[in-house]
């Protein structure tokens, strides 16, 4: 706002002030009205007191020339009415009264001045001109204080209803002004922080940083700079918010040796809180380098620590190890008890793997039930095998997953650097390599990656596409082989036995490719294929003559795990019109028990529709009576390892033995497989076994030469 001078005064346009001049002689009236007019002033007239009071309640005038003597209501009267009617024209005295107390009266009531009739014209126009320019120059002093008063309560709202912080600081940081809003945001009252360091409200570890703005950014004085820092609230000594917050200097121009500078004698700025946004932001950078689910890093995130890791170990000639983790049977609890579960179920083991590892360890979902695990600064390969073994031993422990206690278990494969690679994905995929071969195996171990490891991967990959390919071009046959009854060798029964035509490498047998399709979770395809041709072709010996001819399909785990097993059995027999008292369902031990109350369930329900259970390769698992008792078994089939040592080894003919008088104690039927010499046929029925299968009466063979046999020859004599 600029300050109007002495010198601007003489400069106003007081000629655009409003006159009014009072008197009772009509002649007066018009000589000053004429005077008046003639110096360029705008001049009214009023004959009379009442006409004066009249004029001054309809106009604003900046002056009035007053005449005291008049016969209605004199000048005092009239000064009495301006006061009473709060105006604030100047009055200048014009009259013939010429006492001491007249004048004294006026000059009291407020007269700028008392001029004596009759008056001198030059006098006159002096005195008015005066009295104007200090009227005009009091009015724009009111106007200028009335915009200033204005201006400071516009600015006073805008500062303390900004939604920022509003701040000012002396040379030595302590505030000296504050806005509203730092109790809102902080929980400060202004009066606390007045005349306090503004280090009192920054968060600890940002001091250092704010110090810098301050005392170094501050003293460069090129305009305002700005920096994010995280201030204290009040309310609670271990939470902040983020501000980011702008700084201005606040110069004063001072003379130094006679040159003026500006020297920076405080700070003011703003502090904007931006929490919400750098929460946002955290977030998104969360969601993207860490797995919502776990919240453990993901794929992203793990190769990021591995390649730095790797940088390290290279500088500092160490070793470090890369594990591939891949959860067994998880896929049964996902599909039996459903996703939200098997979420909570991946959330557990989350949370196990983090205790067991280190705290410079990084252990990341690498996506579905597959976990990474980074250990950096290891000495060697010992010091991995002792984490794989915790490893499995922690996830050997059951799951409380609401009211089911479910089991796991895990495959890990390890790549040590630099052996097994110097790259992240060459180490992340020699891992995979390696827990594959555990797989293969058998699940549930750890396998450190070797380089012939690589041959076998790649003949793998390429045997994969070709049972993929062998499911689309119907390549797979379904072979049967004879079971016997061990009285008479009347043909009881065949099980069916897949084998693969390969368009190049001619008939491939199961033990070829059943493993890898098994691993690949391709075998469900595979067995449901099987039983769909099986229940067409024997369904159709069935309908022509061959009633009691019973079927034997081998199912995989992955197949019978899976909660609409029984479902989908039951309509593959309906849709083949196969009767399933003809069925016999062959499982191993493994299989039931890696979940006996779900399989319990399973079994019943076939075993209602009349469809029998057998246990496949018996005596190679778990072996307890506990769970024989309790589910609807039918038939055992004693695995061929025991068979064929039963002429050599006395302990292998004592397992047979104690097999055979089991099943007979719990009235099963009893089915010896991989009977191959006549010798071995005597011991088996001397025993009472009463089903053989095996090479003694013949291989495996297709469809229409088994029914040729069945027709041809009910009962078989050994070939």
């Amino acid at each position: 706002m600029k300050i109007i001078k002495s010198k601007q005064v003489a400069n106003l346009d007081i000629e655009r002030a409003k006159i009014l001049v009072v008197d009772d002689e009509h002649r007066l009236l018009t000589s000053l009205e004429t005077l008046l007019t003639s110096e360029g002033f705008r001049v009214s007239t009023a004959l009379g007191g009442i006409n004066a009071c009249e004029a001054l309640k309809a106009n604003d005038f900046d002056l009035v020339l007053l005449d005291l003597n008049m016969p209605d209501i004199d000048g005092h009267q009239v000064m009495d009415f301006i006061a009473e009617h709060q105006m604030d024209p100047a009055v200048i005295v014009v009259s013939g009264e010429s006492s001491f107390s007249a004048v004294s009266k006026a000059l009291r009531r407020g007269a700028y001045d008392y001029l004596r009739k009759p008056y001198d014209s030059e006098e006159l126009i002096n005195t008015t001109r005066n009295c104007l320019q200090k009227v005009m120059l009091e009015k724009a002093h009111h106007s200028m204080q009335a915009r200033l008063q204005k201006s400071e309560e516009l600015h006073r709202y805008i500062v303390n209803s900004s939604p920022d912080v509003v701040f000012m600081l002396d040379r030595q940081g302590r505030f000296t002004f504050l806005n509203r809003k730092v109790e809102s945001l902080l929980g400060y009252s202004k009066q606390e922080l007045l005349g306090q360091s503004y280090q009192a409200i920054i968060e600890d570890d940002d001091i250092d940083r704010a110090k810098y703005i301050f005392d170094i950014q501050g003293k460069k004085r090129d305009g305002a700079w700005s920096s994010e820092l995280r201030l204290k609230v009040k309310k609670n000594e271990h939470s902040s918010r983020h501000f980011e917050i702008t700084f201005f200097p606040i110069e004063r121009k001072i003379k130094q040796n006679g040159i003026d500078s500006l020297q920076v004698v405080g700070t003011y700025g703003t502090a904007r809180d931006i929490t919400e946004r750098k929460e946002a932001e955290e977030f998104i950078n969360f969601q993207a380098y860490h797995d919502l689910l776990t919240r453990l890093p993901n794929r992203s995130l793990f190769k990021d620590r591995l390649n730095l890791a790797l940088a390290q170990a290279k500088r500092n000639s160490k070793e470090l190890a890369v594990m591939f983790l891949d959860l067994d049977r998880f896929k049964v609890v996902n599909d039996s008890l459903g996703h939200a579960m098997g979420d909570r179920l991946l959330q557990a083991v989350a949370l196990r793997l983090d205790n067991v590892i280190r705290k410079c360890d990084t252990l990341s979902r690498f996506g579905g039930d597959e976990f990474t695990l980074l250990l950096p600064n290891v000495n060697s390969a010992e010091d991995a095998r002792i984490i794989a073994k915790k490893v499995i031993n922690t996830l050997k422990e059951p799951f409380l997953l609401g009211e089911h206690e479910v089991f796991v278990g895990v495959s890990i494969g390890i790549a040590m650097f630099p052996g097994a690679g110097e790259t992240v994905d060459q180490l992340i995929q020699n891992a995979d390599v390696a827990m594959y071969h555990v797989k293969s195996r058998g699940k549930d171990g750890y396998q450190f990656f070797s380089h012939s490891m690589e041959v076998a991967d790649s003949n793998r990959i390429k045997l994969e596409r070709e049972i993929r390919g062998a499911l689309e071009n119907n390549e797979f046959k379904v072979f049967y082989q004879p079971q016997m009854s061990a009285q008479n060798n009347e043909i009881i029964g065949v099980e069916a036995l897949v084998r693969w035509e390969h368009p190049t490498r001619g008939l491939v047998y199961p033990g070829e490719f059943l493993p890898l399709a098994e691993e690949t979770r391709m075998m469900p395809d595979i067995s449901e294929w099987v039983l769909d041709q099986a229940c067409k072709e024997v369904g159709s010996w069935i309908s022509n003559g061959h009633p009691n001819i019973r079927l034997s399909v081998n199912f995989s785990p992955l197949q019978v795990e899976h909660p609409k097993f029984v479902e989908r059995l039951l309509s593959t027999l309906e849709e083949n019109s196969f009767p399933a008292s003809n069925l016999e369902v062959e499982i191993t031990e493994n299989t039931i028990m890696n979940d006996l109350e779900q399989m319990t369930k399973k079994l019943n329900r076939l075993s209602e529709h009349g469809v029998t259970i057998a246990i496949d390769d018996f005596g190679t698992g778990y072996s307890s009576l506990n769970y024989l008792s309790k589910l609807p078994i039918h038939t055992l089939k004693v695995d061929q390892s025991f068979v064929r040592d039963i002429e050599d080894s006395m302990d292998e003919a004592c397992i047979v033995n104690a097999i055979v008088n089991m099943a007979h104690g719990l009235k099963l039927n009893i089915v010896a497989e991989g009977v191959e010499t006549e010798i071995q046929l005597n011991y088996l029925r001397e025993l009472g076994c009463q089903e053989i299968q095996g090479f003694y009466f013949g291989r495996a063979e297709p469809g229409h030469a088994i029914l040729n046999r069945i027709i041809d020859h009910p009962r078989m004599i050994a070939i």
